[in-house]
């Protein structure tokens, strides 16, 4: 890990460090915590894609009924291409 990239992350640690408050004469009170609006959007965000399917059924199907007939056809370079970039940092 490079040294200036250690100081900016614990620039960040410092800059959002929490800070104690002491009131007197506040007994029992109670702590409170408000999401902001992007909180809120990335939840809904979050929960439109857990409820997404993780396969696309339609897709699926044409492939196999494709395949089924002797019509899928795929460019090999392409693929090679993909699978490539996968393994390449």
């Amino acid at each position: 890990m490079r040294i200036d990239a250690f100081n900016r992350v614990s620039q960040l640690y410092q800059a959002n460090s929490t800070k104690k408050t002491i009131s007197a004469g506040k007994k029992g009170a109670k702590d409170c915590v408000e999401i902001s609006r992007l909180g809120h959007e990335f939840q809904t965000a979050r929960a439109a894609v857990a409820k997404a399917p993780d396969i696309r059924g339609d897709k699926v199907a044409a492939i196999k009924e494709s395949m089924a007939d002797g019509t899928y056809s795929m460019d090999m370079d392409a693929l090679a291409d993909k699978l490539l970039a996968g393994y390449i940092f």
